[in-house]
């Protein structure tokens, strides 16, 4: 058998470009529908489920507000569990304040010049103890007692360290008067005051004891006698000797 094309070769091209057209059109309208289709279904998620769920969560956020507030002395709980987040950090750097009576053990000297303590401060602002008291022994046991501060020493573990500082600086004695104690006897009173070290009452000190020194000199002569009566010798007018 045989077949005679009678199409000539240019309506053929033009027929086979025609069915390309076709066919792109057809997928471009596919593809079309496809994108209308992903943007309405975009747009029903966001302006529909979510706007659902925003109020479902907006409902459920005033319900629990509406519970707290119906809880008594609510800000007052609230402040109190506030407190007790910060009680470690607190009591890890509070001051030990009760090494205090460990100074007073190892600072008051013993009979006849012993003092007796009526009234003890402790400022932690500015390092600051402040104390009363009465000597029997009068102005020559003040005078011990003074001496025996500025001698003191603290003896410390500091991260593994063992170290010692002077225990007090700026010792200074107030105001002094005589009267009468419990027993009828006469007394000195005294104030004194003096500038504590630090490390005293650090938390970071540790294994603290108070050891009293007196540089080396702790005989009763020496400390009963006034440090302001012995100076350097001075020197001649014009001589410079």
């Amino acid at each position: 058998m045989i077949e005679i094309n009678l199409v000539p070769d240019v309506k053929q091209e033009l027929i086979k470009a025609q069915r390309v057209r076709a066919t792109v059109i057809s997928f471009s309208i596919l593809i079309g529908f496809v994108a209308i289709g992903a943007v309405t279904i975009l747009a029903i998620y966001v302006f529909g489920v979510q706007t659902i769920r925003s109020g479902i969560a907006d409902a459920a956020i005033k319900d629990g507000a509406n519970k707290l507030t119906s809880v008594q002395d609510l800000s007052k709980t609230l402040t109190i569990q506030h407190q007790l987040t910060l009680l470690s950090a607190m009591h890890a750097s509070k001051n030990i304040d009760s090494r205090v009576f460990s100074v007073l053990t190892a600072i008051i000297p013993p009979a006849p010049n012993n003092v007796q303590i009526s009234t003890l401060s402790v400022d932690s602002s500015t390092a600051t103890i402040s104390l009363e008291g009465q000597a029997l022994n009068s102005y020559a046991a003040v005078e011990v007692f003074k001496k025996t501060i500025e001698g003191a020493q603290v003896k410390f573990t500091d991260n593994g360290s063992d170290q010692t500082v002077t225990l007090a600086s700026n010792v200074s004695t107030g105001s002094t008067s005589y009267g009468e104690d419990s027993t009828g006897a006469k007394v000195l009173r005294f104030t004194m005051q003096f500038n504590y070290a630090p490390e005293l009452f650090s938390p970071g000190s540790t294994n603290l004891s108070v050891v009293v020194s007196n540089n080396g000199n702790a005989t009763d002569s020496y400390l009963g006698i006034p440090t302001s009566i012995f100076v350097d010798k001075a020197q001649d007018l014009g001589t410079g000797k």
